[in-house]
């Protein structure tokens, strides 16, 4: 074989080797034919033309973090706070994202900085502290529409820090410190309401379980003391009615009064009431004698027949003039002369 023929086969399966792209999945090349935009190739093996086809771009179709730096945002109420947001996109167009931007990531960095500045402009610092989901979906929505030229899909948009000043850091944590202790105040007034609701709640449970304890002693004892009359009594009359079916006679009857007597004379008492009836039968009967030891009491006086001439005293039972010997005229008129009494 001649020397040019091979030089010629070497060179052709050379181009064809330089030629041949393999594009890996979730990746995009965008094709140019002398300059101008021919097509797109997804994954998979292509093979372009030598000397006029070239591959402008490669661009790659997986989600991608565009991780802002802190900008100075200025609040409605003009205070000016550090804010960085971090924004999540990927390239859905990839002839779009070649031609229609020069550097579509810087562009959307710089177009999120502007976004956030216009959106947080028209907040309020307590707004924009409390509104983060807001403020996320509003930029999101801006940024997507606006990068859709550029052939970029925003899927969402995050606030990472927000940092205010340090002076607004400072009266921010006393105000959460008042707070704090304001609500530690209520709830430390709340726990003791309620400690002494629940004292004085039992104290009147206590009050009225002993008043209804006192009371139901009370009815007790006054049942038991009910309980006991009507016992005695019912013992007392069931005596007498055995008396009277046993037959008693009056003897027995006289036996009775006659214990009586002796309970009511046992010395306790300072007057003591006697019945008529009962009188009238102590003097009539022998027996009262001998059984109560009350038979001294009744005695008659025990006269002295003999005296002794000899004896000083005088018999008082005699007439005057009996015994010269005493003095005894003369004594009785002298006692009379005082009191002022008559003659004998």
């Amino acid at each position: 074989m001649p020397w040019p023929l091979i030089i010629i086969g070497v060179i052709i399966i050379w181009l064809l080797a330089a030629n041949i792209r393999i594009v890996p999945q979730s990746e995009a090349y965008v094709l140019e034919f002398l300059g101008k935009y021919k097509g797109t190739w997804e994954a998979g093996i292509h093979l372009k033309i030598p000397f006029l086809e070239r591959i402008a771009k490669k661009v790659t179709l997986k989600e991608q973090v565009l991780d802002a730096p802190p900008q100075p945002v200025i609040t409605k109420d003009n205070v000016t706070m550090q804010i960085d947001a971090v924004v999540y996109f990927r390239v859905f167009n990839p002839m779009l994202f070649t031609y229609g931007a020069i550097n579509p990531v810087n562009a959307l960095d710089n177009l999120t900085a502007t976004t956030l500045r216009n959106v947080v402009g028209e907040l309020e610092l307590d707004e924009t502290l409390t509104s983060r989901d807001a403020i996320n979906s509003k930029m999101a929505y801006i940024l997507d529409d606006a990068t859709d030229p550029w052939g970029i899909k925003v899927i969402r948009v995050e606030l990472k820090n927000i940092i205010p000043p340090k002076g607004i850091q400072e009266s921010m944590e006393k105000q959460m410190k008042a707070e704090r202790e304001k609500r530690e105040t209520l709830l430390l007034a709340e726990a003791h309401k309620e400690a002494d609701i629940k004292e004085a709640e039992g104290h009147k449970l206590a009050v009225v379980l002993e008043a209804e304890g006192e009371r139901d002693a009370r009815i007790a004892r006054a049942e038991g003391e009910a309980r006991a009359v009507y016992l005695a009594k019912k013992a007392e009359a069931d005596g007498l009615r055995e008396l009277k079916n046993a037959g008693v006679d009056e003897a027995v009857l006289r036996l009775k009064q006659f214990e009586a007597m002796q309970r009511i004379a046992d010395g306790r008492a300072a007057k003591i009431i006697i019945p008529t009836d009962m009188v009238e039968m102590v003097k009539q009967s022998v027996t009262f004698s001998e059984t109560s030891a009350l038979g001294a009491a009744v005695t008659e006086p025990i006269m002295h027949d003999d005296v002794d001439p000899g004896y000083d005293c005088f018999d008082k039972t005699k007439e005057a003039g009996d015994y010269q010997g005493n003095n005894y005229d003369a004594l009785k008129a002298a006692t009379d002369a005082k009191l002022g009494g008559g003659k004998n």
